[in-house]
């Protein structure tokens, strides 16, 4: 025990990252959070405060898509995926409204122009799995594929997904289940068994803005109907008020519903850049081609500048993670697990008090910038 709020331990010298998460509840309305960073493989702070036990679990949103990236990374490494081919040589129906020779690469780097379908899709739907991916199989893009990319909120999930599937046999839950939390001992699921349901902690809406505040650029986007955000989120339904709910959390959601820890999202990232007791996920050629930039520049989705490898987020403006040669994901309303090869840091933080998505999160920067200035 460190503190009243805060609990867990820190290497000597790393102290002001321990201060920066007890400032996180003094300065920024924290309710319940964690955080944990390895260093060169070895687990160096593994904090947590608030409503937060040592236990609990938390959905984290887009930082699932980063795990999802882990995985089709380690199946190119094994040679199974071929970034490269076509989506029809592992899924034939995708071929419709003429995506019959677009890459897998382009469903990975947000480019496929697939960030919304026009057919209808349900909550029903969404939780089901299959009609969803029939709908962006039939789908038309929503530009011209390759030429500009766009955030694909929810679709990333399915698209790459179904990839995965089709080449396992198995979900993209139980491949992750099989192949990354089972190896590392991880406490991670994309979609979660019924009795670690009461572990989980709820996620807090963000706080409104204080009146005649002009809105965040992505709430501003959210909520204009004309914008590919608000499409986004509407078709297929990614519903606030669903995300709590017991049916969300065991449905196979993976561009948002992964429920971990801080532990095991670090942990993960950890063996991607080297070896944790004796596991390592990605080799280091594997790691240089899977964060190499593939998209750069205005996003046509959330409006401002963003920067994709092929499933991971780079460091950019509002999702700055280490700086430059970082590589990971952010989830809406601030968790976010990444990776920096380079100083050998492996970061993870999770909270259930949402703030606005549209900037840099003040928490996560602050045990960031407490991190490098300590190394």
């Amino acid at each position: 025990m460190i503190g009243t709020q805060v609990h867990g331990s820190v290497e000597p010298g790393l102290e002001a990252v321990q201060d920066a998460f007890a400032g996180n509840f003094e300065r920024h309305g924290e309710a319940g959070a964690a955080c944990c960073v390895y260093l060169d493989g070895r687990k160096v702070v593994d904090l947590w405060g608030g409503t937060y036990t040592p236990d609990t679990l938390q959905m984290v949103m887009s930082s699932t898509k980063g795990v999802v990236a882990v995985a089709a990374h380690m199946l190119a490494q094994e040679g199974r995926l071929d970034f490269d081919a076509r989506v029809v040589d592992y899924w034939p129906e995708f071929a419709a409204e003429g995506k019959q020779n677009m890459p897998v690469r382009w469903l990975f780097s947000h480019r496929a122009g697939l960030a919304a379908v026009e057919r209808p899709v349900t909550l029903d739907d969404v939780l089901a799995w299959d009609p969803v991916c029939d709908a962006l199989a039939a789908a038309r893009p929503l530009w011209e594929p390759n030429t500009a990319h766009g955030y694909h909120v929810g679709t990333y999930g399915w698209l790459a997904g179904e990839v995965i599937r089709r080449i396992t046999g198995q979900s993209v839950g139980q491949y992750v289940a099989g192949h990354i939390a089972h190896p590392l001992e991880l406490q991670l699921w994309i979609g979660l068994p019924e009795a670690m349901e009461g572990r989980v902690a709820p996620l807090l809406p963000a706080p409104p803005p204080p009146p005649g505040t002009a809105p965040d650029i992505f709430t501003a986007r959210l909520l204009d109907p004309t914008t590919l955000l608000h499409k986004a989120f509407v078709n297929p339904p990614l519903p606030a008020q669903a995300f709590n709910e017991r049916a969300f959390h065991a449905a196979e959601i993976p561009a948002a519903n992964g429920i971990t820890n801080a532990r095991s999202l670090a942990r993960m990232y950890a063996a991607c850049i080297g070896e944790v007791d004796g596991v390592r996920l990605l080799r280091p050629e594997t790691l240089d081609e899977a964060t190499r930039v593939q998209s750069a520049g205005d996003d046509l989705v959330l409006g401002y500048e963003t920067r994709y490898a092929t499933g991971f987020q780079l460091s950019f403006p509002f999702r700055p993670m280490a700086g430059e040669g970082s590589f990971g994901h952010y989830g809406m309303g601030g968790s976010v697990g990444f990776a920096h090869p380079d100083r050998g840091i492996a970061f993870a933080y999770v909270m259930n008090q949402m703030l606005p998505s549209g900037g840099v999160d003040p928490r996560s920067k602050a045990l960031v910038e407490a991190l490098l200035s300590s190394l």
